[in-house]
């Protein structure tokens, strides 16, 4: 029998990610048969894994996320409008001619995860962006094309939050603030925690102050990873917290319709795996 079409999701680290299990379910509905792994690369070793993964082991498509999703986008031969725009790409997929093409997805399923499952309105909103590096990138520009009314990008680090303002160019409706002045900046009716911190096991303090009466939060990351921030959202009192869950099956669902030219339904995937982690 032929090898089944190769796949795979690249991260640093990557054994916790559902996207395996995602991608098959994906392939059950339509009788495809694929392969779909996790391979952990370090940033040094990146490039050099995906070209093996792509040049010598025959794959097809790949999922990008922490902490490579800038350098998926700089190793790519062809960008899509939307990859291009945030610099940042969470799909890349071999082409005919053996290049390889960078998507960037991310924006477009957090949106349909709050729009579509949530039934949130983002028109209107103040939102708050914690975090400035590649995951905050793939979503912000989605969130002001949503019609939140202002965003504020607070990092760690101010230059990347800076180069992220700088970057979308609305100055009347995108602010940069200072880690620090958390404490007295006031408060948000939208929270995205786009920080690594989750993932990599590191606490995030945060004052009960940047929620509003009816704030939403959202965690970028699922599982685990979202656990403090989504605890703090409830103490601090906000109307909806929710993890990225939703998002990761919607991602995947953009890629699996690039690679094999069919849409999943991304419904029972969803429940299913909030099911398990209930």
């Amino acid at each position: 029998m032929p090898r089944p079409a190769q796949f795979a999701v690249f991260g640093h680290p990557i054994a916790h990610s559902l996207s395996p299990q995602i991608h098959q379910a994906f392939a059950q509905q339509f009788g495809i048969a694929l392969e779909y792994r996790t391979i952990d690369a370090a940033p040094a070793a990146f490039a050099d894994a995906v070209r093996r993964f792509f040049d010598d082991e025959d794959g097809r498509g790949a999922n990008v996320t922490l902490p490579h999703k800038a350098a998926a986008f700089a190793l790519a031969g062809e960008r899509t409008q939307a990859a291009a725009r945030v610099g940042t790409a969470n799909v890349l997929t071999r082409l005919a001619d053996g290049r390889i093409a960078a998507h960037n997805t991310d924006g477009a399923g957090m949106v349909r995860d709050l729009t579509d499952r949530h039934g949130i309105d983002l028109r209107g909103h103040d939102a708050l962006m914690l975090g400035a590096g590649g995951a905050a990138r793939g979503v912000a520009w989605s969130l002001l094309d949503a019609g939140v009314a202002t965003l504020t990008i607070v990092n760690r680090s101010p230059e990347p939050a800076d180069a992220l303002a700088d970057a979308i160019g609305e100055p009347s409706r995108v602010h940069t603030r200072y880690w620090e002045d958390l404490d007295n900046i006031g408060s948000y009716d939208l929270i995205v925690n786009a920080t690594s911190a989750g993932t990599l096991g590191q606490s995030l303090t945060l004052p009960f102050s940047l929620a509003a009466s009816r704030a939403l939060c959202y965690d970028l990351g699922y599982g685990k990873s979202a656990i403090g921030f989504l605890a703090w959202a409830q103490a601090a009192g906000a109307r909806y917290a929710y993890d990225g869950l939703g998002m990761l099956v919607e991602t995947a669902a953009d890629a699996f319709e690039l690679w094999h030219g069919k849409r999943p339904d991304t419904e029972p995937v969803y429940r299913s795996l909030r099911a398990r982690s209930v």
